[in-house]
């Protein structure tokens, strides 16, 4: 099948290549690929960046598509349906944290950037209805991310102060899709205006360049701080996210990639009795609830662009310039 590929050998660090179709497992299945999205862990593994990175490992985390096979002991009612992959491998029970086993689909097991994907059949949920291939593909990583972030760690709650930064990633998309739908007073950052035109037209109330000097002042002004805060940069960025958090409120970050802190602003935290947590992925229950939300809502992710596999490369690229807006998703 042909598949995108990990190889430090090519100037891109990606192959796409011919690779060997396995056999199934006791309670596996084969899913033909639709369309499969890319996440910032498929660009920080191109980097050599992500932990335990092997050459030869087919890429991608997002994926939906038909269920073309089973192995032994999968239920028959699953063949040729269509489905989306929850990409978080052995969660397990405990709802706070996720076990030492824990992984994500696309390394170091095989993904999704292939013509097809074994998983545990238990990994399969039924695509919902009103999504186009390509938005069933955007779904899984980042929506399961934002939407734990949302609720099981800030626990939004109806017309609460929610930002969201850094708009037009995809955890921070879903964050404020979700946020909307889940009833909140939705505010976001970015520094590209036409970002911010889009979060206005989704109906996010106040939106904040961060590049600008006065947007602490600005945000204080208008909602006199937020009850909660979804962040994926921290870095120095933190402390002016502590500034305009509400008294009692909370900050969630999903990723650092502006690094840690220089300072932390502790006396500010412990007098204002802020909570600043941290999360990853989700559990089993999180993406069963996220995809209850979504379908009841009919929320549709936002697609920057769609690329054929052959395009892989300006795909990452795009991703690692920071020029979408949504997700980037490819098709085989």
């Amino acid at each position: 099948m042909k598949a995108i590929t990990l190889d430090s050998k090519e100037d891109s660090k990606l192959l796409l290549t011919e690779v060997q179709e396995r056999g199934l497992n006791e309670g596996e299945v084969r899913v033909s690929i639709k369309a499969a999205a890319l996440n910032h862990r498929d660009e920080w593994c191109r980097q050599g960046l992500y932990p335990n990175i092997k050459d030869g490992v087919v890429l991608g985390s997002d994926g939906a598509g038909i269920v073309t096979e089973l192995g032994d002991g999968v239920d028959q009612e699953w063949l040729q349906k269509e489905v989306i992959i929850n990409p978080a491998m052995n969660w397990g029970e405990n709802q706070k944290v996720q076990s030492a086993s824990f992984e994500i689909l696309g390394m170091p097991r095989n993904g999704t950037l292939a013509e097809s994907v074994i998983v545990p059949a238990d990994r399969l949920h039924t695509k919902p209805s009103h999504l186009t291939w390509e938005e069933a593909g955007a779904l899984p990583l980042a929506g399961l991310t934002a939407f734990r972030a949302l609720t099981s760690k800030g626990n939004i709650q109806l017309g609460e102060n929610l930002l969201v930064t850094g708009f037009g990633g995809g955890v921070a998309q879903f964050a404020v899709q979700f946020g909307l739908a889940l009833g909140a007073q939705v505010s976001t950052s970015s520094s590209s205006q036409e970002k911010l035109e889009k979060a206005k037209a989704l109906g996010v109330t106040r939106v904040f360049n961060y590049q600008d000097s006065n947007w602490i002042s600005q945000a204080l002004a208008d909602v006199k701080g937020f009850d909660l805060i979804i962040d994926g940069a921290v870095g120095d960025t933190l402390d002016q996210l502590i500034q305009v958090t509400k008294p009692g409120g909370k900050i969630v970050f999903y990723g650092a990639t502006l690094g840690n802190p220089g300072k932390l602003e502790a006396r500010k935290i412990f007098w204002n009795q802020l909570q600043i947590m941290g999360t990853t992925m989700g559990s089993d229950q999180n993406f069963k609830n996220m995809i209850s939300l979504v379908c009841e809502k009919e929320i549709h992710p936002i697609i920057d662009r769609v690329f054929k596999f052959e395009e892989a490369e300006k795909a990452f690229d795009r991703m690692r310039d920071g020029k979408q807006m949504g997700k980037i998703v490819l098709v085989p």
